[in-house]
């Protein structure tokens, strides 16, 4: 690990004061401090958050939930509300990592992870998305776990939460101060970007702009559900999940909200699969179109070429068990 100087901010605005490009905010550190130690991420100073007064859960006037960016992943996860009105969000809390880690890792470190891509981590090869211009040998190399959606010549790497992936599929807004105290509501569907040619840039987050809030709307209709497939049972990445909420109301379809993970290099939302839901009678014609639309510009890369098939057959389970069909 390389020196860097350290800070500890005493507000939120005396932290992004502080902060720059070469400067990272550190709570949990679940996530940094791994790589930092590999010397991925070489950061020149840390400015300590983790005495800040963003670690509550509070009720909106409108019926939804202001979520601190220091609530830890377990307190968030237990949250009466959460269990109660979110329960995708609780059920994907659970199925991230371990204990041990839920109990550190903060809500707005959850939604910066970066991915797990092997050739990332390892800094005797090349990586765009680390060493931009260098290359992506996942694309040519080994790439069980990569993406099949969203990918470029540059960069097939995952998003590895969980959290964010259900977050997407609730619709959450990430609440953000600016260096300029300057405040932003940033919808979680305009917040992470596809890698194109910049696959180093994963968010729309200006240097030394920093997550205070994550706001969650009023429940959404119908049931939920977060199903999580993986190599083990617990403290591995998905190799796919689906985060659904479905509601059925008079033999008809009403509501369908679904994010998925381990698919693309962002917690994954295709709206026009959720259209095909909606209206419909529920049953396999319906959960067939709908996961024909999801996947209708996947592409594998060789080793990860199961995902396809595997996302499909997730996407129809999941949504048979929130509706009830068994056929």
């Amino acid at each position: 690990m390389k020196t860097f100087d350290y800070a500890r901010a005493d507000s939120p605005e005396a932290a992004t004061r502080e902060g720059g490009e070469k400067v990272r905010f550190i709570a949990g550190g679940t996530n940094l401090l791994d790589l930092m130690k590999l010397q991925v991420e070489t950061p020149e100073k840390l400015i300590d958050i983790t005495r800040l007064d963003l670690n509550e859960v509070e009720d909106t006037d409108e019926g939804g939930l202001r979520i601190g960016a220091l609530v830890p992943n377990a307190d968030l996860a237990a949250h009466p509300r959460v269990v109660k009105d979110y329960e995708v969000l609780s059920r994907a809390l659970l199925a991230g990592a371990s204990g041990q880690l839920r109990n550190k890792a903060s809500t707005g470190g959850n939604l910066l992870q970066r991915t797990r891509c092997y050739y990332f981590y390892d800094t005797a090869v090349a990586c765009n998305k680390r060493e931009p211009g260098s290359g992506c040998p996942a694309r040519d190399g080994f790439n069980r776990i990569h993406a099949v959606l969203g990918t470029s010549d540059k960069c097939i790497a995952t998003h590895p939460g969980d959290m964010p992936v259900a977050m997407r599929a609730l619709d959450a807004v990430i609440v953000t101060l600016k260096p300029d105290g300057d405040k932003r509501r940033i919808s979680i569907h305009d917040f992470y970007r596809l890698p194109g040619d910049t696959p180093e840039i994963e968010t729309v987050l200006e240097s030394g702009e920093l997550i205070t809030h994550v706001e969650l709307p009023a429940p959404p209709k119908g049931k939920q559900t977060y199903r999580k497939v993986r190599d083990r049972a617990s403290y591995a990445f998905a190799l796919v999940s689906v985060a659904a909420i479905v509601a059925v109301e008079d033999g008809k379809i009403t509501n369908a909200q679904l994010g998925f993970g381990g698919l693309g290099p962002m917690p994954w939302r295709d709206a026009t699969a959720e259209e095909m839901l909606v209206g419909k009678a529920p049953g396999k014609a319906a959960f067939e179109a709908a996961a024909d639309a999801l996947l209708a510009d996947a592409q594998g890369f060789g080793s990860n070429d199961f995902k396809i098939p595997l996302a499909r057959r997730t996407l129809i389970a999941v949504l048979r068990e929130l509706t009830g069909v068994t056929a």
